[in-house]
């Protein structure tokens, strides 16, 4: 038993040891696998080639990333801290509305969103801050402050800008619905722009020297209406005079009162008739002037009319150079068109032009078709090489396109010149109440968290671009109610609109 005893003295020990080594090594084990299951934090990169002009930029919410691609591929990766709970960064479809190096926020305090790049006119930005590894903003995409500083030059108005739940990427595709450019018509288009804005600015000219010379006419004939109106007073009261005189005769009853009465008629005769004469030569004068000034006023409403469509199609034209934006709503049952005219407007951003918006048909409109966005990257031998990004499942991006049918009066005025960079968006959602005169597209999912969104003061009703005014250059405005209201407070922002809206029908 002594020996038995001495065996444990001389074993236990080490026995306990060992199990404490063994249960360490268990816990250390345990700790490595669930790190190598954890996926690690992201890292700024950038691709290990040249970069091209970024055209896109996705940035996941899940993993709090954001990768920008050119026409290769991705160029540029980070980490980013979006919007916490209660304030969540909206996940949808966004494009770059305006930039300002360094801004300061006009909601919280002043604070400093440096290289800041906004995508939503109610304050949704990308811009630099501090990342603390998790979800922290106010609903902003905050990028590190070396990358968004570099980022700031690369970056241009209309960029596309994709919020997604997930992790999501471009992929290759290709569809019989996507646009197929001409190549003799894009070759065209600089020259027929050129051309059809002299012609344009030629118009202008002969609608302004018309509308001189019919106010000019308009003047002469208002001189000589009251020229008329005096002779045919006269003349009356000539004719009033000679027949005062003629009664004066017949009742003189002395010869000395018929001599004078006589005199007196002979007077008035004479100047009735000159009167007469002198009327009879202004009313063929004043004829001749009112057909002339008449002829005038028609002939400067036609050089208006003139102008006004060779103003239209110049800005088509102009436009046809321009990337074009397609948003296909399956809520509205509509399809919009958005191309940037480069006029910078004075409270910030450019107008886009908003011309040409139509109903579509989607077959069986009440199954969900996702949110896909499809975006020419560069030209290819076929026309266009495109790629597909879907963000929020429905259907897959081939079977969303294959249950559209877009018009052919659409597909002939914006394909044969669509260039790299243009899109096609997809959507169960309507265009968001952000969409407005200086936004291409804005579309929020509203089956994701939108709290920084709809914490904010949402734009109000404002103008849209159009071209079918010949004012301004081929782009006016008409006031358009936006399609899809967000909860929240409708007061206006600082600077905007708020002017009563006119219904636009098609």
């Amino acid at each position: 038993m002594a020996q038995s005893t001495a065996a444990m003295r001389r074993w236990g020990p080490p026995a306990i040891v060992t199990l404490a080594a063994m249960a360490a090594l268990t816990a250390l084990t345990a700790d490595a696998a669930a790190m190598q299951a954890r996926p690690a934090p992201p890292t700024e990169a950038t691709a290990p080639r040249d970069a091209g002009e970024p055209i896109m930029a996705i940035v996941s919410i899940k993993t709090q990333q954001v990768t920008f691609y050119d026409a290769e591929g991705w160029i540029l990766r980070a980490p980013v801290s979006t919007g916490t709970t209660g304030r969540e960064t909206p996940a949808g479809v966004f494009a770059v509305l305006e930039k300002d190096k360094d801004h300061h926020s006009t909601l919280y305090d002043d604070a400093w969103m440096p290289n800041m790049q906004r995508i939503t006119w109610n304050g949704i930005a990308l811009h630099g801050g501090p990342l603390p590894g998790y979800a922290a903003s106010h609903g902003c995409v905050r990028m590190p402050y070396g990358f968004a500083e570099n980022l700031f030059d690369k970056t241009w108005i209309g960029m596309r800008v994709i919020i997604s739940p997930n992790d999501a990427e471009p992929v290759e595709f290709s569809h019989p619905a996507l646009f197929v450019p001409n190549r003799e018509a894009i070759a065209a288009a600089p020259a027929k722009a050129e051309a059809l804005a002299r012609e344009a600015e030629e118009a202008a000219k002969t609608a302004d020297e018309a509308k001189k010379a019919a106010a000019t006419a308009k003047r002469e004939t208002a001189s000589l209406t009251a020229s008329l109106r005096k002779l045919e007073a006269l003349k009356t009261r000539a004719d009033a005079e000679l027949a005062f005189a003629d009664k004066a005769l017949a009742a003189a009853k002395k010869d000395e009162a018929k001599a004078r009465a006589e005199d007196l008629k002979q007077k008035a005769a004479a100047k009735a008739a000159d009167l007469g004469t002198q009327l009879d030569t202004a009313k063929a004068d004043a004829k001749s002037k009112l057909d002339a000034a008449a002829a005038a006023k028609d002939a400067a409403k036609a050089a208006e009319t003139r102008k006004a469509d060779a103003a239209k199609a110049a800005s088509e034209a102009k436009l046809a150079l321009e990337p074009v934006s397609v948003y296909i709503s399956r809520a509205t049952q509509k399809l919009y068109v958005r191309r940037n005219t480069h006029k910078p407007w004075a409270d910030g951003g450019e107008v886009f032009d908003a011309t040409l918006e139509v109903p579509i048909s989607i077959r069986n409109p009440d199954k969900r078709i996702g949110t896909h966005v499809f975006t020419a990257m560069a030209r290819n031998d076929a026309g266009l090489r495109w790629t597909a990004v879907t963000i929020d499942n429905g259907d897959d991006a081939k079977d969303a396109l294959d249950r559209i049918t877009i018009p052919q009066d659409v597909l002939h005025r914006i394909a044969p010149t669509a260039l790299p960079r243009s899109s096609i968006i997809v959507s169960d959602e309507p265009l968001s109440r952000e969409t407005n005169y200086r936004t291409e597209f804005v579309a929020v999912l509203n089956n994701q968290p939108q709290g920084g969104f709809v914490t904010r003061r949402p734009s109000v009703d404002v103008p849209v671009a159009s071209g079918n005014d010949w004012g301004n250059d081929g782009f006016g405005f008409f006031f358009q109610r936006n399609w899809n209201s967000q909860p929240g407070n409708t007061r206006p922002r600082a600077g905007q609109y708020n002017q009563p809206m006119q219904q636009r029908w098609w």
